[in-house]
């Protein structure tokens, strides 16, 4: 994929926290990791402390790499808060032994986030098994997964939050499609310990989706914004874009969240080749100007 600027015009290099005379309201915006991903923990959690981004979102590969306690230090010591681990979840393995391996793993990335401070788990729950065509058996092993795995969570003060993926990954990532499928799974489960998570990229095309997120309310465990870029690229995973580059109109979903009751972080989570390749420090230029400019 060729390397362009991130953003559509010139204007995206501007830096509105030092060119303006009006700051926006940075004190609900956190950095997920992933949008600034050649940056280790180290080098975005400066990042955020350079630009005045308050939060971070983490993820445990590059938090393995150094340790979480040293990882939780960094950002204790930055004056950051961590807004949610990414990621947990993959638990449609039907045989035993996997099973076995996929909650063991569940399990640590729960203590990874108490140690970390982070209030949810990100669970990204899985998706068709190798050879499988059995749908309803898989969104069934999800259920007994989170039953096994809610009370673990909740004794150490964590909130699995359940990540709705948009259709396209519902063969390989995750069997959870809608924000209503999402609900109805997580509303077996006592409000702090299970949640779900409210995706713009994800959600965007679901002609219910405000009606479910006034239904969410309290459940609302982490809200990510970014767009959704056409065309879509050889590898679906990548058409995460900036805000502003793609279909989605922002507004409405952040002020459909305030509603619901939700006050917490809104993390920009971009998965993009361009944005990637990109200028680490421009991005955030980039993203502080777009978060203000479409979801504020």
């Amino acid at each position: 994929m060729t390397t362009r600027p991130v953003g559509r015009d010139a204007e995206s290099t501007t830096d509105s926290t030092t060119d303006s005379t009006v700051k926006p309201d940075l004190t609900r915006l956190s950095l997920n990791q992933k949008t600034t991903n050649s940056w280790d923990v180290a080098q975005a959690v400066a990042g955020c402390v350079r630009k005045g981004i308050p939060a971070i979102g983490l993820w445990r590969e590059p938090v393995q790499d150094i340790g979480v306690e040293r990882a939780a230090k960094l950002v204790r010591d930055a004056g950051l808060r961590v807004s949610s681990l990414c990621r947990g979840g993959f638990l449609t393995a039907a045989e035993p032994a996997a099973r076995r391996r996929a909650l063991d793993d569940n399990r640590l990335a729960v203590d990874e986030a108490a140690a970390l401070g982070a209030p949810c788990l990100v669970l990204v729950v899985g998706g068709l098994p190798d050879g499988s065509r059995n749908l309803p058996a898989a969104r069934e092993r999800v259920a007994e997964a989170v039953a096994e795995l809610a009370p673990y969570a909740g004794e150490r003060g964590v909130r699995l939050a359940l990540e709705p993926l948009h259709p396209m990954y519902c063969a390989d990532r995750a069997v959870l499609s809608t924000l209503a499928q999402a609900l109805d799974l997580a509303e077996r489960f006592p409000i702090e310990r299970v949640g779900v998570v409210v995706d713009t990229f994800h959600l965007w095309w679901d002609p219910a989706v405000f009606a479910q997120i006034a239904r969410a309310g309290a459940r609302i465990a982490s809200f990510q914004v970014c767009d959704f870029n056409l065309p879509i690229p050889a590898d679906a995973l990548l058409a995460r874009g900036m805000m502003g580059d793609g279909v989605i109109d922002f507004r409405p979903f952040r002020e459909a969240v305030d509603a619901a009751g939700y006050t917490c972080d809104i993390e920009v989570e971009i998965f993009n080749a361009d944005v990637w390749a990109a200028d680490p420090d421009q991005v955030l230029t980039t993203m502080i100007q777009r978060y203000a400019d479409l979801v504020l």
